[in-house]
Protein backbone atom coordinates (compact mmCIF):
# COMPACT_ATOMS: atom_id res chain seq x y z
CA UNK A 1 0.00 0.00 0.00
CA UNK A 2 1.89 3.20 -1.04
CA UNK A 3 1.32 6.77 0.04
CA UNK A 4 0.39 7.56 -3.27
CA UNK A 5 -2.14 5.14 -4.11
CA UNK A 6 -3.12 3.31 -1.32
CA UNK A 7 -6.75 2.45 -2.72
CA UNK A 8 -7.35 0.91 -6.12
CA UNK A 9 -11.06 1.63 -7.83
CA UNK A 10 -13.36 -1.56 -7.90
CA UNK A 11 -14.88 -0.47 -10.80
CA UNK A 12 -12.39 1.09 -13.60
CA UNK A 13 -13.06 4.42 -15.55
CA UNK A 14 -15.56 2.61 -17.60
CA UNK A 15 -18.48 5.17 -19.14
CA UNK A 16 -21.04 2.68 -17.73
CA UNK A 17 -20.30 2.88 -14.38
CA UNK A 18 -21.64 6.71 -14.15
CA UNK A 19 -25.07 5.51 -15.28
CA UNK A 20 -28.70 7.11 -13.89
CA UNK A 21 -28.06 4.43 -10.92
CA UNK A 22 -24.78 6.22 -9.82
CA UNK A 23 -26.64 9.67 -10.03
CA UNK A 24 -29.99 8.61 -8.42
CA UNK A 25 -27.02 7.29 -5.44
CA UNK A 26 -24.85 10.17 -5.11
CA UNK A 27 -27.12 13.14 -6.31
CA UNK A 28 -30.82 11.92 -5.92
CA UNK A 29 -33.36 13.72 -3.73
CA UNK A 30 -32.21 12.13 -0.11
CA UNK A 31 -30.52 13.01 2.77
CA UNK A 32 -27.43 11.49 1.46
CA UNK A 33 -26.62 13.50 -1.58
CA UNK A 34 -22.95 14.42 -1.92
CA UNK A 35 -24.19 17.84 -2.30
CA UNK A 36 -26.60 20.38 -2.58
CA UNK A 37 -27.80 23.03 -5.11
CA UNK A 38 -27.78 25.78 -2.15
CA UNK A 39 -23.80 24.00 -1.70
CA UNK A 40 -22.52 24.32 -5.11
CA UNK A 41 -23.95 27.79 -5.72
CA UNK A 42 -22.18 28.90 -2.83
CA UNK A 43 -18.98 26.81 -4.31
CA UNK A 44 -19.32 29.10 -7.68
CA UNK A 45 -19.71 32.32 -5.95
CA UNK A 46 -16.72 32.05 -4.40
CA UNK A 47 -14.92 30.61 -7.64
CA UNK A 48 -16.09 33.71 -9.54
CA UNK A 49 -15.26 36.18 -6.74
CA UNK A 50 -11.63 34.90 -6.47
CA UNK A 51 -11.24 35.18 -10.13
CA UNK A 52 -12.10 38.65 -10.28
CA UNK A 53 -10.18 38.94 -6.58
CA UNK A 54 -6.81 38.40 -9.43
CA UNK A 55 -7.85 40.50 -11.89
CA UNK A 56 -8.54 37.74 -14.36
CA UNK A 57 -11.60 38.40 -17.25
CA UNK A 58 -13.54 35.60 -17.59
CA UNK A 59 -14.80 35.34 -21.30
CA UNK A 60 -14.62 31.72 -21.53
CA UNK A 61 -14.89 29.02 -19.02
CA UNK A 62 -14.49 25.12 -18.84
CA UNK A 63 -16.43 23.01 -16.25
CA UNK A 64 -14.08 19.71 -16.12
CA UNK A 65 -16.52 17.08 -14.93
CA UNK A 66 -19.47 18.79 -14.63
CA UNK A 67 -21.65 16.24 -13.66
CA UNK A 68 -25.14 17.37 -13.28
CA UNK A 69 -24.25 20.98 -13.96
CA UNK A 70 -25.40 22.33 -10.37
CA UNK A 71 -22.52 24.93 -11.15
CA UNK A 72 -23.05 26.49 -14.67
CA UNK A 73 -26.32 28.61 -13.84
CA UNK A 74 -24.44 30.30 -10.53
CA UNK A 75 -21.20 30.60 -12.86
CA UNK A 76 -22.86 32.25 -15.34
CA UNK A 77 -24.95 34.70 -13.11
CA UNK A 78 -21.63 35.87 -11.31
CA UNK A 79 -19.39 35.95 -15.13
CA UNK A 80 -21.68 37.68 -16.77
CA UNK A 81 -21.06 37.31 -20.53
CA UNK A 82 -19.28 34.21 -20.15
CA UNK A 83 -19.50 31.29 -22.07
CA UNK A 84 -19.76 27.77 -20.03
CA UNK A 85 -18.57 24.36 -21.44
CA UNK A 86 -19.23 21.35 -19.55
CA UNK A 87 -17.10 18.69 -20.50
CA UNK A 88 -18.07 15.60 -19.22
CA UNK A 89 -16.79 11.21 -19.05
CA UNK A 90 -20.44 10.23 -18.85
CA UNK A 91 -22.29 9.35 -21.82
CA UNK A 92 -25.29 9.53 -19.80
CA UNK A 93 -25.24 12.56 -18.64
CA UNK A 94 -24.21 14.06 -22.23
CA UNK A 95 -26.72 12.66 -23.79
CA UNK A 96 -29.38 14.07 -21.41
CA UNK A 97 -27.58 17.36 -20.90
CA UNK A 98 -26.28 17.85 -23.78
CA UNK A 99 -22.17 18.31 -22.22
CA UNK A 100 -19.41 17.56 -24.36
CA UNK A 101 -18.26 14.06 -24.04
CA UNK A 102 -14.46 13.32 -23.33
CA UNK A 103 -11.93 12.89 -20.97
CA UNK A 104 -9.78 15.42 -19.31
CA UNK A 105 -6.76 13.54 -19.79
CA UNK A 106 -6.78 14.43 -23.31
CA UNK A 107 -9.31 16.53 -24.10
CA UNK A 108 -8.23 19.59 -26.89
CA UNK A 109 -10.24 22.69 -27.67
CA UNK A 110 -9.64 25.30 -30.11
CA UNK A 111 -8.41 27.32 -27.42
CA UNK A 112 -7.32 27.28 -23.92
CA UNK A 113 -10.24 29.03 -21.36
CA UNK A 114 -9.59 31.74 -18.97
CA UNK A 115 -11.11 29.59 -16.03
CA UNK A 116 -10.88 25.65 -15.50
CA UNK A 117 -13.13 24.18 -12.51
CA UNK A 118 -12.47 20.43 -11.79
CA UNK A 119 -14.30 19.47 -8.47
CA UNK A 120 -14.11 16.11 -7.40
CA UNK A 121 -13.06 14.50 -10.47
CA UNK A 122 -9.31 13.67 -10.32
CA UNK A 123 -9.81 10.96 -7.56
CA UNK A 124 -11.98 8.81 -10.09
CA UNK A 125 -8.53 8.45 -12.66
CA UNK A 126 -5.62 6.27 -12.09
CA UNK A 127 -2.61 7.34 -11.53
CA UNK A 128 -1.23 7.60 -15.58
CA UNK A 129 -4.63 9.20 -16.45
CA UNK A 130 -4.54 11.44 -13.77
CA UNK A 131 -0.90 12.79 -14.64
CA UNK A 132 -2.23 12.94 -18.12
CA UNK A 133 -4.78 15.16 -16.57
CA UNK A 134 -3.14 17.10 -14.47
CA UNK A 135 -0.81 18.03 -17.41
CA UNK A 136 -3.18 18.73 -19.78
CA UNK A 137 -4.45 21.74 -17.53
CA UNK A 138 -1.03 23.11 -19.03
CA UNK A 139 -3.24 23.61 -22.18
CA UNK A 140 -6.45 23.92 -21.16
CA UNK A 141 -6.29 26.62 -19.02
CA UNK A 142 -4.61 30.19 -19.83
CA UNK A 143 -6.08 31.85 -16.63
CA UNK A 144 -7.25 30.53 -12.99
CA UNK A 145 -7.82 26.99 -12.01
CA UNK A 146 -9.98 25.71 -9.52
CA UNK A 147 -9.13 22.24 -8.67
CA UNK A 148 -10.14 20.07 -5.77
CA UNK A 149 -10.25 16.01 -5.41
CA UNK A 150 -10.12 13.92 -2.60
CA UNK A 151 -7.20 12.62 -0.76
CA UNK A 152 -6.10 9.86 1.84
CA UNK A 153 -6.43 12.28 4.43
CA UNK A 154 -9.76 13.52 3.55
CA UNK A 155 -10.43 10.02 3.62
CA UNK A 156 -9.61 9.43 6.98
CA UNK A 157 -10.61 12.32 8.56
CA UNK A 158 -12.86 14.61 6.78
CA UNK A 159 -14.96 13.24 4.78
CA UNK A 160 -18.56 11.83 5.75
CA UNK A 161 -18.00 8.23 4.06
CA UNK A 162 -22.08 8.01 4.18
CA UNK A 163 -22.35 10.59 1.18
CA UNK A 164 -18.58 9.88 -0.04
CA UNK A 165 -18.04 7.31 -3.15
CA UNK A 166 -15.21 5.23 -1.81
CA UNK A 167 -14.49 3.24 -5.09
CA UNK A 168 -11.91 5.84 -6.03
CA UNK A 169 -8.32 6.43 -5.91
CA UNK A 170 -6.82 7.88 -3.03
CA UNK A 171 -3.85 9.85 -3.19
CA UNK A 172 -2.13 12.65 -1.04
CA UNK A 173 -2.91 16.31 -1.71
CA UNK A 174 0.89 16.63 -1.99
CA UNK A 175 0.84 13.97 -5.05
CA UNK A 176 -1.80 16.55 -6.97
CA UNK A 177 0.78 19.80 -5.64
CA UNK A 178 3.86 18.46 -7.55
CA UNK A 179 2.00 17.91 -10.52
CA UNK A 180 0.06 21.15 -10.48
CA UNK A 181 3.00 23.57 -9.45
CA UNK A 182 4.93 22.32 -13.40
CA UNK A 183 2.57 25.02 -14.52
CA UNK A 184 0.71 26.79 -11.84
CA UNK A 185 1.17 28.47 -8.95
CA UNK A 186 -0.93 27.72 -5.79
CA UNK A 187 -2.63 31.06 -3.78
CA UNK A 188 -4.76 29.12 -1.71
CA UNK A 189 -8.50 27.55 -0.91
CA UNK A 190 -8.38 25.37 -4.06
CA UNK A 191 -6.73 27.90 -6.41
CA UNK A 192 -4.15 27.97 -9.10
CA UNK A 193 -2.93 30.48 -11.33
CA UNK A 194 -1.18 29.82 -14.41
CA UNK A 195 2.38 30.47 -14.72
CA UNK A 196 3.04 33.74 -17.53
CA UNK A 197 -0.55 34.25 -17.07
CA UNK A 198 0.55 37.79 -16.56
CA UNK A 199 -2.23 37.98 -13.63
CA UNK A 200 -0.57 39.88 -10.48
CA UNK A 201 -0.75 37.57 -7.24
CA UNK A 202 0.14 39.71 -4.53
CA UNK A 203 2.93 37.59 -1.63
CA UNK A 204 0.72 38.08 1.42
CA UNK A 205 -1.71 35.74 -0.24
CA UNK A 206 0.59 32.91 -0.50
CA UNK A 207 2.49 33.87 2.94
CA UNK A 208 -1.61 33.37 4.87
CA UNK A 209 -1.69 29.92 3.17
CA UNK A 210 1.43 28.82 4.34
CA UNK A 211 0.47 30.37 7.83
CA UNK A 212 -2.46 28.62 8.28
CA UNK A 213 -0.94 25.71 7.27
CA UNK A 214 1.93 25.88 9.67
CA UNK A 215 -0.23 26.60 12.65
CA UNK A 216 -2.93 24.20 11.58
CA UNK A 217 -0.14 21.38 11.37
CA UNK A 218 1.18 22.58 14.66
CA UNK A 219 -2.50 22.02 16.62
CA UNK A 220 -2.31 18.29 15.24
CA UNK A 221 -4.38 18.78 12.09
Amino acid sequence: MTPAASRKPLQRDAPQRFDRAYYQKFYGPHSQSVASKAEMSARAELIAAYTRHVGCRVDTLLDAGCGLGLMRDPLLRALPGATYVGLEYSEYLCNRFGWAHGSIADYRPREPFDLVVSYDVMQYLDDHNASRALANFAKLCRGVLFFSALTLRDWRITADRARTDPDVWMRTADWYRRRLRRHFIEIGAGFWVRRHSGLVIWEHQDLIRVRYVAVHDLLGG
